[in-house]
């Protein structure tokens, strides 16, 4: 079941949103001795870049170190382009973290679509050695206009998807066109599911999310249209 929550400002989700994941980081750590995390680009990267740092330092329990970060998806890019995901949290998160910082499972655009998911699935495998459909503690997704979230855009055959846990675009509608992306096998497994949405042109997208979070969000949307946050 969703829940709901609404904020007045972006710094007050993003503060928010980092006591989340600072506290389901502690929690994980405690009971299995690493937090295992999956990470979306666009504007989670410069929310979590002002707050996790701050509140990751008020609590030592959620050590970073025993973390296991992966990309949600990743854009075929060379890591210091301005729209490489992995590129982008390495620079502005990573780099404020205690070192050692996270482990982190990373897409090879060198690579290719099929190859870099091919070895991006791979990597999850090995790190989650036990269960057929990897179980990450947290995902944290954005949501795009059109409702597209990861890479997965609506009408896309990638949605039907029911075997792979990493697959491939060449032909994404927003650009870059080539791009590698979590399945929704992948996404249904995980313990916990925040759907992060910001600005008033993802109001209308959002109420349609509200018809289908049963389909697979275990634990609700953060948003934030305009001056209000929504967690659902």
């Amino acid at each position: 079941m969703a829940a709901v929550s609404v904020f007045p400002s972006q710094r007050e989700l993003g503060a928010a949103l980092a006591r989340l994941v600072t506290e389901a980081a502690a929690e994980a750590v405690a009971s299995s001795g690493r937090f295992t995390l999956g990470l979306s680009g666009g504007s989670l990267v410069a929310l979590l870049a002002r707050e996790l740092p701050p509140a990751l330092s008020a609590a030592p329990g959620a050590d970073p170190s025993r973390w296991l970060v992966a990309f949600c998806d990743e854009r075929l890019v060379p890591p210091e382009h301005p729209e490489s995901t992995g590129g982008a949290y390495r620079s502005q998160v990573f780099s404020q973290l205690p070192p050692p910082g996270p482990q982190v499972l990373s897409v090879s655009p060198e690579l290719g679509p099929a190859a870099a998911a091919r070895d991006y699935e791979e990597q999850l495998r090995k790190a989650f050695p036990g269960p057929a459909v990897p179980q990450f503690d947290l995902l944290l997704l954005g949501l795009g206009p059109d409702g597209h979230t990861c890479s997965l855009f609506p009408g896309h055959a990638l949605l039907q998807e029911q075997h792979s846990l990493v697959g491939f675009l060449e032909d994404s509608p927003k650009p870059p066109p080539r791009r590698v992306t979590m399945t929704l096998p992948l996404l249904n497994s995980a313990r916990r599911v925040l759907l992060v949405a910001a600005g008033a042109s993802k109001a209308p997208v959002l109420k349609v999310w509200g018809e289908i979070l049963g389909i697979w969000a275990k634990s609700g949307i953060w948003g934030e249209i305009g001056g209000v946050g929504i967690l659902g």
